[in-house]
């Protein structure tokens, strides 16, 4: 598994906690990338700003999943919802991250970085984060109701997949200023360059789209 690690700038003081949490708890055969944001980045990234890095970290396969995350947590979620192809998770407790992983079976979770970061904060981060990756992902739960979640969840993949739009046309229609900022992500632009499916950008994001890069 391929786990990037990209948050708001309003939390980039908690990027190395996150990064070493996934990094203690991670499936030991996983790879991990730190794409910040940090606090020494030059550019400052709104959770608008990421949730379509993330889009295009999992629309391009350059990555399985990400762990996220802003202030409250829910705007981040909200916002990476709405990108195609993306299912994204609320975490605020070890208990939510267990079974939105075990049930949902999503591609990204989205922590509240910003609440109560007391000691139990860091411990309650940590936790979570342990919780995420304590078993494989998809397997259900209750076992008794777990053919059934799965089954739903299936459901609800396909009806998004259908619902939605591509990742390629969402890039095509949004404003240039928003592209002109996420161009200046250089390190998820080129780690998708890479890494994206077919190992090229434009084999998998239109190039009108991604002209600025």
């Amino acid at each position: 598994m391929k786990i990037g690690i990209i948050q708001a700038s309003s939390q980039a003081n908690k990027n190395q906690l996150i990064y070493s949490a996934v990094k203690k708890y991670a499936p030991k055969d996983s790879e991990i990338i730190n794409f910040g944001c940090t606090p020494d980045e030059k550019y400052s990234y709104s959770y608008i700003d990421i949730s379509i890095l993330v889009g295009i970290l999992l629309a391009s396969e350059a990555v399985d999943f990400i762990v996220t995350g802003c202030s409250s947590g829910q705007g981040m979620m909200l916002a990476c919802n709405s990108m195609p192809g993306v299912i994204c998770g609320y975490a605020p407790t070890p208990k939510d991250a267990y079974l939105f992983v075990q049930i949902n079976n999503g591609n990204a979770i989205s922590l509240p970085l910003g609440e109560d970061y007391t000691w139990t904060g860091k411990e309650n981060l940590d936790r979570t984060i342990e919780a995420l990756f304590s078993e494989p992902f998809g397997q259900g739960y209750s076992k008794s109701e777990a053919a059934r979640k799965l089954e739903d969840t299936k459901k609800l993949k396909e009806i998004r997949r259908d619902g939605q739009i591509s990742m390629q046309e969402l890039l095509s229609k949004l404003d240039s200023s928003l592209l002109e900022t996420i161009r200046k992500k250089q390190d998820v632009v080129q780690y998708v360059a890479k890494y994206g499916k077919g190992r090229n950008l434009y084999h998998q994001l239109s190039k009108a789209a991604w002209k600025c890069f």
